[in-house]
């Protein structure tokens, strides 16, 4: 698709879907974190010192995204969306540079890729893995509508959040952090980053203003893309528990319906057959309403609830089965894409 008055508007990183845009460990890992106490450079040097870090990416369709720099000897780290379908793109560096670049890895389950490029002594970003807190400044640098090394200024709005499955039209985003400060498409891939210049996010996705919303974006934390990273580099894929359910937010009106003798969960509308539900006795008609020690409200929880978990990791499940509350305990599969 091609924006009026913007020739690099393109294919920009994704499409809007009911209301969301999607904009053995390697020797050379991402900068420590150094001590949460550090002296607060001016906001200009703190951007300067960064925006290096930050890379624009091209694919042959004509989208841009953006990209991170995440090992010295070449290797970016951006959204799967970004990439999607792409072998090879090309990458604009902040110096003016541009290589090519090839998609060694990517995970569309938490929307994250690698991307390698033949080039070595590249600056690459601090990584902060804790969670910040709302209301932290936030800056986010990218490529929006194709202008390279853009910065906008907020604050972090919220961690933990969630894009539900009724907004995404697909799987839910879930445990992003929120931000106001501006993300717009060609933003995605790129870096949300703290006071001190330290990466917490990848940017990922907002909430345009023609759903209703005013300043709604929201970033993959950086302990998500650690972990996610680090395995595609070692084995081109990532792994994730599986649970072997098709499920879907049980709602007030949707109890009522079912008879149901809860009004919130996640509704079991099918087990698969041989799956780690099916094997721990769980039934078409449950509704999860925890996952271990969390609650779950909806999909977007249970979801949120195995992202921290392993596969091969045993959990109890309590489930609302026709008014009778049971605990299922289930030792989870392996989600490998």
């Amino acid at each position: 698709m091609r924006s009026a008055g913007w020739p690099l508007a393109g294919v920009i990183v994704a499409a809007m879907v009911s209301g969301v845009w999607t904009a053995g460990r390697p020797p050379q890992k991402p900068a420590p974190a150094p001590p949460a106490a550090v002296t607060t450079a001016p906001m200009a040097e703190v951007v300067a010192r960064t925006e290096p870090s930050v890379v624009t990416i091209h694919t042959s369709e004509g989208g841009i995204g953006s990209g991170v720099v995440y090992r010295a000897d070449g290797v970016i780290v951006t959204n799967e969306h970004v990439v999607r379908a792409a072998r090879s793109v090309t990458v604009a560096f902040a110096d003016g540079s541009r290589v090519a670049g090839q998609v060694t890895g990517a995970d569309p389950i938490t929307d994250l890729a690698v991307v390698k490029v033949q080039r070595t002594g590249l600056p690459t970003i601090t990584v902060r893995t804790d969670l910040p807190r709302t209301g932290e400044t936030a800056l986010v640098i990218g490529s929006p509508l194709g202008f390279e090394n853009t910065v906008t200024l907020g604050i972090i709005s919220g961690v933990g959040r969630q894009i539900p499955l009724s907004t995404t039209g697909g799987r839910p985003l879930v445990d992003l952090i929120q931000t106001d400060a501006a993300i717009s498409p060609g933003n995605s891939g790129g870096a949300l980053i703290d006071r001190q210049g330290r990466l917490v996010g990848i940017s990922e996705a907002y909430i345009p203003p023609a759903a209703g919303a005013v300043s709604l974006g929201f970033a993959i934390p950086a302990s998500t893309v650690v972990d996610v990273a680090d395995q595609l580099l070692t084995s081109g894929s990532a792994t994730h528990p599986y649970l072997g359910v098709s499920v879907t937010s049980l709602t007030a009106g949707v109890a009522q319906a079912l008879g149901a003798k809860v009004n919130s969960g996640a509704l079991i509308r099918q087990v698969q057959a041989g799956g780690p539900a099916a094997t721990a006795t769980a039934q078409t008609g449950d509704v999860i309403v925890r996952f271990g020690d969390r609650p779950v409200t909806g999909v977007g929880d249970l979801y949120a609830a195995l992202r921290a978990v392993e596969p091969g990791q045993t959990a109890n499940i309590v489930v609302n089965r026709g008014g009778e509350v049971r605990t299922v305990q289930v030792t989870l599969g392996t989600l490998k894409k």
